[in-house]
Formats: structure tokens, sequence, C-alpha cells
């Protein structure tokens, strides 16, 4: 009965785990791309843009009416047929020019802030991949490091079994003990840096950060190298590109109010009177700016003159964000194909060579020829050329992230 319970209670354990591990959300790239967008970071700028458009609703407004009341040439000694008491009321009237540029120029501004927010999303979006990406890369780490322990295991337990009959030496023996404590390390080195990645794209995608989640390790190496650059491509892609061209679009606009100084306001003003001992009487007039007299004429000139010049260096910036845009990129395919030469040596060559002589070693062991160094020594140069291709596959990776993140591919 006792032994019945505890096979109930393994199994019971058993079906937990399995249940935790299930339990466990697995999120493609696609996922977690999808769900950066509720990054507190690119919300932020959602109600920028709200308020900037908020803000240009009022731009019409014309300035506040003005109303007066008191005494109006009233003498200083008492005369009670003398003085009047007045009341009058201004307004004056925007010329409609004015309004409308200045409403143009605020609604142009939410424009930039879309484009800002764009160029924030590619940043968020490029950092989610590379953390991604990392995450892949250390799982497949995990799994070799697995495949090394089963290997070392087995020998060791093979080494025991010689030693009792003679056949093999007991420092040996420590040695693979020692390669396993190390593996130890090494995988404790790795959960903890995908604890890190967790953390990090749970971050990114505005979640409790310990949430655990699974990765989708199949991963695809894309061919950029063969791409052409085109220009044309990369100034109607890139958010920062666009950012500048609404900045030229924005001076524009601005240019637009400051030309609209040069147009005249007009105003009224009407008022009554209350007269002491004489006939009521009223005032109407009507009043109209004079803007383009010397003295009052300088400031918009002035700033006209200095749009010019932010509007030519807005476009030297576009021409230097695309010419170091097309640098970057160049070096980014370069450094791709030597990337993929030599992961393809890895591949090809390296380890399958590797593999080779651990079999060669191993195969002699058996057949009582060889010692155990060699095989250990094969297992474990076999883990390390592993862990070296996938460190290529890593920085290959990085690449392509570089290289959409330079194109804006998201």
């Amino acid at each position: 009965m006792k032994t019945r319970n505890q096979v109930i209670y393994i199994a019971s354990l058993w079906l937990a785990g399995i249940s935790a591990a299930n339990a466990q959300q697995r999120l493609p790239l696609d996922s977690v791309l999808a769900r950066v967008a509720g990054n507190p970071a690119l919300l932020a700028y959602d109600s920028k843009i709200g308020a900037q458009d908020a803000y240009a609703t009022g731009a019409k407004n014309l300035d506040a009416p003005k109303i007066s009341a008191g005494q109006y040439q009233v003498p200083y000694s008492f005369n009670p047929s003398a003085g009047s008491f007045m009341i009058t009321a201004e307004q004056m009237f925007t010329n409609g020019a004015k309004l409308r540029a200045k409403e143009n120029y605020m609604q142009g501004l939410s424009k930039v802030t879309a484009e800002d927010k764009n160029y924030m999303k590619n940043q968020l979006v490029a950092q989610a991949k590379q953390a991604y990406y990392d995450r892949v890369v250390l799982e497949k780490k995990l799994h070799i490091l697995q495949s090394t322990q089963t290997l070392l295991e087995y020998m060791l337990k093979d080494a025991n079994i010689r030693l009792t009959y003679g056949k093999e030496k007991l420092s040996n023996i420590y040695k693979a003990k020692a390669d396993l404590f190390e593996l130890d390390n090494t995988h404790e080195q790795l959960n903890n840096e995908i604890r890190q990645k967790n953390i990090m794209l749970n971050t990114l995608m505005n979640r409790d950060q310990q949430t655990e989640f699974l990765v989708d390790t199949a991963i695809a190496v894309k061919d950029y190298e063969s791409s052409p650059i085109d220009t044309s491509v990369l100034a109607s892609s890139r958010s920062d590109i666009k950012s500048i061209n609404r900045n030229i679009e924005l001076q524009q606009l601005n240019a637009q109010v400051e030309n609209s100084k040069r147009k005249p306001d007009f105003g009224i003003q009407a008022g009554h009177m209350f007269s002491y001992g004489m006939a009521n009487q009223y005032v109407l007039m009507g009043s109209i700016t004079v803007p383009i007299v010397s003295w009052s004429s300088k400031e918009y000139k002035a700033n006209l003159k200095g749009i010019k010049y932010e509007v030519e260096e807005l476009q030297q910036n576009k021409l230097d964000i695309i010419n170091q845009a097309r640098g970057q990129l160049a070096g980014i395919k370069a450094e791709m194909s030597s990337k993929k030469r030599q992961l393809n040596n890895y591949r090809v060559n390296i380890i399958p060579a590797l593999q080779n002589s651990y079999k060669t070693a191993l195969q002699a062991y058996e057949q009582n020829t060889g010692d155990l160094q060699p095989v250990l020594d094969g297992i474990k140069d076999m883990q390390q050329n592993k862990m070296e291709a996938l460190d290529r596959l890593q920085e290959l990776l990085q690449l392509q992230v570089a290289y959409e993140k330079e194109n804006e591919k998201y």
C-alpha cells in the first residue's frame, strides 16, 4: 500500500510538471513585436499627438473683446452740466490669412510627432528582435550542454566500471567529474542570461517582468547581402527621413505664418456717452494695423531669412542620414557574407572533423587501445566549437536586425 501511494505521488508530481510546462505561453516573434505597440513610450507619443491636435482646434481664436466704463471729460471743478459717463467696447479682428496660416502650422506639428513615434517604434522593435534572437541562441546552447552532459555521464559511468577492474586511471575519472561540474556553471550562466532576456522582452511588451514564456527556436536567416541599396527606398521607408521631410513642410508653414504678418488686422470701437446737462453722444471708430512700415517689419523679415537657413540645414541632414545609411548597409552586407562563410565552415568542415576525431578516440577507448583523456578532450572540443558556431549565428542575426533597422522593416 505504501509503495502504491508513492507511485501515485510521483505520478501526480510528473503530471503537475507537465501541466506547468504546458501553461507557459509560447510566443513567436510576430506576437512579441505586435505587443511592443503597447509600450508606454509609444503610448506617450499618442497622447502628445492628441494634445497637439487639440491645440490646433483653437488656432483661429480671436482676441477677447475689451469693455470700458467711466467718467469722460468731466472737469475737476464741480459742474452738473459738463462731462459724461462713457461705456465703450472694442474688438480686434485678426486677419483671416493669419489665422489659417497659424492653424495649418499647428496641424503640422502632430505629423512630425507621428514620424517621431515611428522612429521610436523602429528602435523598440529592433531591441525586441535582438533580445528574442539572443534568447533563441541561448536555448540552442542549452541543448548542446544537455547533449554534452549526457556524453560525459555515459563516459563517467563506463570509466567507473573500468576502474573496478583496474583498467582506468582515477585521475581521468576526476577530470570527467570536473568537466561535468564545469557544465553546471555554464548551465547556470545561460539560464541567467535567458532570465535577463525574458525581463527585457516583457518590459518591451509592457507586461509583468517575471512572466515566463517559450520562444520559437525555428528562426530564418535572410539573404539580405544580395539586395541592392536603393536610396529612394531608404528615403521612403525611414521614419527619421520622413520626420525631416515633415519638419521641412512645417518650416514652410511657419514661413507662411511669417508672411501673413504683412497683412493688416482690423478693429472696431463703439462707445456711448451719458452726458450731464446736454444730449447723449456716441463714438464709432474703425482701426487697421500697418505692419509694412520699417520699424514693425524687421521681425518677420528676419524670421523668414532664418527659416530659409533652417530648411537648408534640414535638407543637408537628410542627405547626411541617407549617405550614412548607405555606408552602414554596405558594411553590414559585407560582414553578413563573412559570417555566413564562417558559419558554413563550422557546419561543413570543423564540427564534422571534430566528431570524427571524437569517434576515433572513443573507438580506441572501447577497444582498450586508447585513453579516456582524448575522449574527454574530443567531447569538450565539440562543445566549444558548436558554441562558437552559435556565437557566429548570433552575430549574423545581430547584423540581420541592424540591416532591418536601417531599412525600417518591421
